[in-house]
Order: C-alpha cells, then structure tokens, then sequence
C-alpha cells in the first residue's frame, strides 16, 4: 500500500490545481488528501471542488484558521492513520512515477529512518551548513508517522522541520537521501512569495545570530 499523499494549500488555487493534477496523473490510485490551511479568499471551495473532481481516492480537509505550514504538517501526521505521509508542495510538478514505492522502501528498510528525501545539512539555526543537522527539504518529504510523534513537531519556520531532525539527530535517527527532485520539479513560486512567511522579527534574529556563529 502506497504512503498518504498530503499537500498543503495556502490562497495558491492556481498552483495546487497544477501540483494535484500532475501528481493524480502518475499514481492514479494514490490517497491524496488537499489540506487547505485556513484561505480566507475564498480559495477553499476550490479545494473542496477539485477533490470532488481529480478522481482516486482523493479528499479535502479544511482547516479553520491559517496555521502555517508547518504546524499544517503536523496535524496531517497527528490525524492520519496513515504509516507513513508523503508531503508535496503546491508549487510542484510530478514528471514521472516510481518515486513513492523506492521511497517508502527506504523509510521501513530500517528502523530507525524518520523521513527519506532530498538532504540538506543546516546548522541550528536553519541555514545550509557543510557539517550540522541533516534535514529532507520539506517541497517533497516522505515522513514515518510513529517516529515523528515521538518528537518535537513541526513548527512555524522557515525551515519547519528543524526542531523535528535537531532532536531526531541526536537520538540517532536517519534521514536517508533519495533523488526525489528527478521525479518532481519543484518551482520555487509558492505561497511564501506571494505572501511571506509571517515570522516577523524572529526570521530576522535567527539570520544575524547565523552570521554572528551563535
């Protein structure tokens, strides 16, 4: 059986129907549930009307209030009975089949691999490092559902996953490379370009802590 497929939507109506149709084009058959974190533009009825019409096992939650993206996350991998929840961006395009079933091979080869995906080292503070904290870049993530709750969750960062994989690397779970970005493209246009990442002061602070080294 195929990982639960997730994607998060934020007021981005226009990529998710790109992201959602490419990905039902390939796994025909996949779960697929769009998430729509909280749009107040009346984009969540187009969620609930692209579910309806994508075809495959494919459902729509709504979430009452924007929660961010990562705490988005998390509540898929606190809800989902799912054992494990492959996350796409909406700002994605899948090319080609294959990668979930390698990936999720990957994740339960071993018992202690947490997430499988495209690795980025970063150091504590989030920012690409040579030697630090490995991290899958969050665009396109398979997660184990039974180790992520036993860590710290996801959190409103720009790097989400950061608090989850410091405490992970430290209790010795892995993050296993996979050469997802050769299956689906990611662009880069997403919902933290049209409308930030609304951290505020804090973004700022971890960026001049970063270049201080503290």
């Amino acid at each position: 059986m195929l990982p639960l497929v997730a994607i998060v939507h934020f007021q981005t109506p226009d990529l998710l129907h790109d992201a959602a149709h490419s990905f039902r084009d390939v796994y025909p058959h996949a779960e697929l549930l769009l998430l729509d974190n909280g749009s107040a533009d009346g984009s969540a009825e187009e969620v609930r009307r692209l579910a309806a019409g994508l075809g495959g096992p494919t459902r729509a939650g709504l979430l009452p209030a924007n929660l961010y993206h990562g705490p988005a996350m998390d509540h898929v991998l606190r809800t989902a009975e799912a054992p494990a929840v492959f996350f796409l961006d909406s700002d994605t395009v899948t090319r080609r089949a294959g990668f979930l079933e390698a990936m999720q091979e990957r994740l339960f080869a071993r018992e202690d691999v947490l997430a499988v995906g495209q690795v980025v080292t970063v150091d504590r503070r989030g920012f690409a490092a040579p030697v630090g904290i490995p991290v899958p870049a969050s665009a396109y993530m398979l997660i184990r559902t039974d180790l992520y709750r036993g860590l710290p969750p996801f959190r409103h960062h720009g790097l989400p996953v950061l608090d989850t994989c410091t405490e992970a690397h430290r209790r010795g779970l892995r993050v296993e490379p996979f050469p997802i970005q050769e299956y689906v493209d990611h662009l880069g246009r997403g919902t933290a370009e049209r409308f930030g990442y609304g951290l505020g002061i804090r973004s700022r602070l971890d960026y001049l802590l970063h270049r201080l080294g503290f």
